[in-house]
């Protein structure tokens, strides 16, 4: 199981070179891989991250800090492009001046009335009424006036010294658990509105827990964040003994919120390859359609990852 989280990694990330090198499918021998939807190994590679990258925070206009920090978890509270598109649609440009509770609320009873689904079911939000409403959108639009226009907790965020204090900062508020806040730092952090080191901590989420549990009978003393960590800080040596040559992103190694994700991934994987180890999740959902079209990756500028030779300031291309 251990030699099998590094295979995944190495596989996975094979996969993403050889679409992008624009080889012909099948991308990988692995009968899994071929089947089932798997995230990539970089977290930022995955196409709702892309989305974001491109479209609400590098899309080529200059928003305040206030604006961006508010387009971010806007964003991220329903994490679907078909959403943020509906609303830039009737909306316009997306700001903190112009939000309504009233407004934004109305666009999506409209859409769902019409069966549209607004969130997008990668992680469960929480769905509690937390402010009192019966709809889960409205009491997420609740949370981003308690977060911005009641308690200004905005200026808070973007005055964090850390990617840690951030994170305690929007665990106060309700609808937001310890991995929904890591998840949303770790975005906020590909933006340029702030500069936190990302591999300072990490959260070990739900699907990583049954990861960790599946690959370690005994975790030796060490928390679920300790051992991830731990794969973050001996990855090189792991891949030279299995003998993968693991191809980064530029000069980018796995970061703490990839190698949170892969174990993440690695229990669905084994659902299938080791399914004598029991979970509370017994079958892998998503089985994988290729998509059209090549995608044109992009990266926060002060990753400063090698592209390809162009020469721009917003994006960097891989």
């Amino acid at each position: 199981m251990y030699d099998l989280y590094w295979y995944f990694a190495w596989e996975r990330q094979n996969i993403f070179i050889r679409k992008q090198e624009g080889q012909s499918p099948p991308w990988t021998k692995d009968p899994i891989l071929k089947q089932y939807k798997f995230c990539n190994s970089y977290r930022v590679n995955d196409r709702v991250s892309q989305y974001l990258l491109k479209n609400v925070i590098y899309n080529g206009k200059v928003y305040s800090k206030e604006d961006m920090l508010f387009r971010i978890l806007l964003f991220k509270f329903f994490n679907k492009e078909s959403t943020w598109q509906l609303l830039e649609q009737e909306l316009g440009e997306i700001t903190l001046k112009t939000f309504s509770i009233k407004k934004y609320s109305s666009i999506l009873e409209t859409a769902i009335s019409k069966g549209i689904k607004i969130y997008n079911d990668a992680y469960i939000s929480c769905a509690t009424k937390a402010y009192g409403y019966d709809r889960k959108h409205d009491n997420h639009l609740a949370l981003l006036e308690h977060i911005f226009k009641i308690d200004q907790a905005h200026l808070e965020l973007l005055n964090a010294k850390t990617m840690k204090d951030a994170f305690h900062i929007l665990k106060r508020y309700p609808l937001i658990g310890n991995f929904m806040a890591y998840q949303l730092v770790t975005d906020i952090n590909y933006s340029d509105i702030v500069s936190w080191e990302e591999n300072e901590f990490t959260v070990a989420g739900p699907g990583s827990e049954r990861g960790i549990k599946k690959c370690f009978i005994d975790k030796g003393g060490l928390s679920n964040e300790e051992i991830i960590r731990y794969m973050y800080e001996h990855q090189e040596e792991e891949f030279l003994r299995l003998g993968f040559d693991f191809k980064r992103i530029g000069n980018r190694s796995l970061q703490l919120i990839d190698c949170q994700n892969i174990f993440c991934e690695l229990d669905k994987y084994c659902r299938v390859y080791f399914p004598e180890l029991k979970s509370n999740r017994v079958k892998i959902k998503k089985k994988y359609i290729p998509k059209k079209g090549k995608i044109e990756y992009i990266y926060p500028p002060k990753w400063n990852i090698k592209g390809d030779g162009d020469n721009y300031e917003k994006r960097r291309y891989f």
